[in-house]
């Protein structure tokens, strides 16, 4: 028979429970203080203010989200904030804010984020920083991106590149199936049609879409809930995701094409080609060091279609691929991030920030016998 809760247990349950539904809520969703350094179309550069300067020995580290995806993925809660953490190390953060996509932005292609707006916000991020090579980090498409945009320009200031959870086999992305058999059905015509009436994607139904990967999350949640009421923490982080799951932005319709008829259709991505503007992107142009991660339990983009990007990069400084505990969103931010995620990331980061002074090898100490 099992042992009913103490009173203290009962208390901290009922005050929670009044503080998600009546009260001011569990997370802490208050963002992490930060300053405007440029602002441009689909392009808002913000740098992050710690309680401490950054330090002068520490490469800036630009974030980049995916579209579609408010920028607080970086940001989800106090406490459980990657740019909270890299700003306490001593890095100059900073991330690209796209801001909301109206059907006035319909003509935008993937031509812009990777011409314009990520390579602006590097600039941007290396001219505030005193001129410093910039660690770029991108999550999901935000990570395609970044590796597109850089294997485009060599030229830009960019001392390595993380990749975490972006899939670049899409053969492997099982829900991406059935969108790629109604396309052979109807040759991409009818979605074509549609994503163009409305502009590409409105921002309610990316919402929904990304709320059905993890349906049984939300048909289960008052259960889940009610089971652990008891466990302040997990109940904040859940109403964190809530949160961030219902401001998801739009996609603009011509990007939105692309991506649907070049990466889920024809999986353009998996050769490490895209052609683009009538050139190649190749991605065996690529020769800084890269760190690709990915959640075990991740639907968007499982393992294998991540771990498709490591024998893309052929001249790549080096590549370091690890699998982590958790889902899309998990991988990033979730409660265990910080022992796994974050672990590769401040490791990587550390080892590649070309501002740091190598390690020293200690002098051997040479002991005495009798």
């Amino acid at each position: 028979m099992r042992a009913l809760p103490d009173p203290e247990t009962v208390v901290d349950s009922a005050a929670t429970a009044w503080d998600l539904y009546v009260g001011p809520g569990v997370a802490d969703l208050r963002p992490t203080p930060s300053s405007i350094v440029h602002e441009g179309p689909q392009c808002t550069v913000r740098r992050y203010r710690a309680h401490r300067p950054p330090r002068a020995d520490r490469a800036p580290i630009l974030l980049v989200p995916p579209l579609a995806a408010p920028a607080t993925c970086f940001d989800l809660q106090r406490g459980c904030s990657l740019v909270e953490h890299l700003a306490s190390l001593g890095y100059p953060t900073y991330v690209v804010d796209y801001g909301p996509i109206s059907f006035g932005d319909r003509a935008l292609g993937l031509e812009h984020w990777i011409e314009d707006v990520i390579p602006t916000a590097l600039r941007v991020a290396h001219t505030d920083s005193g001129n410093r090579p910039v660690q770029i980090v991108g999550w999901c498409l935000g990570g395609i991106l970044t590796l597109l945009t850089v294997a485009n320009d060599q030229g830009l200031p960019v001392a390595s590149v993380g990749l975490i959870a972006s899939p670049f086999d899409f053969t492997q992305v099982r829900l991406a199936a059935p969108l790629r058999q109604i396309g052979r059905l109807t040759g991409g015509g009818l979605e074509s049609a549609l994503y163009r009436a409305l502009g590409g994607a409105p921002a309610p139904l990316v919402s929904r879409a990304f709320q059905l990967t993890s349906i049984d999350r939300y048909l289960t949640k008052p259960l889940w809930v009610l089971r652990n009421l008891g466990d302040r923490d997990a109940i904040a982080h859940s109403e964190a995701i809530d949160s961030y799951m219902a401001n998801m932005l739009a996609y603009p319709g011509r990007t939105f094409g692309q991506l649907y008829h070049r990466f889920f259709r024809v999986n353009d991505l998996a050769d490490g080609v895209v052609a683009l503007d009538g050139r190649s992107i190749e991605l065996a142009a690529v020769r800084q060091p890269v760190l690709v991660i990915a959640g075990d339990a991740d639907v968007l983009a499982p393992a294998a279609a991540v771990e498709a990007v490591v024998g893309l990069l052929p001249n790549a400084a080096s590549v370091d691929y690890h699998v982590v505990a958790g889902s899309h969103l998990g991988a990033l931010t979730g409660r265990g991030a910080i022992d796994t995620t974050w672990r590769h990331l401040d490791d990587f980061l550390a080892a590649e920030d070309p501002l740091r002074e190598p390690a020293v090898a200690a002098e051997p100490v040479l002991s005495q016998t009798a």
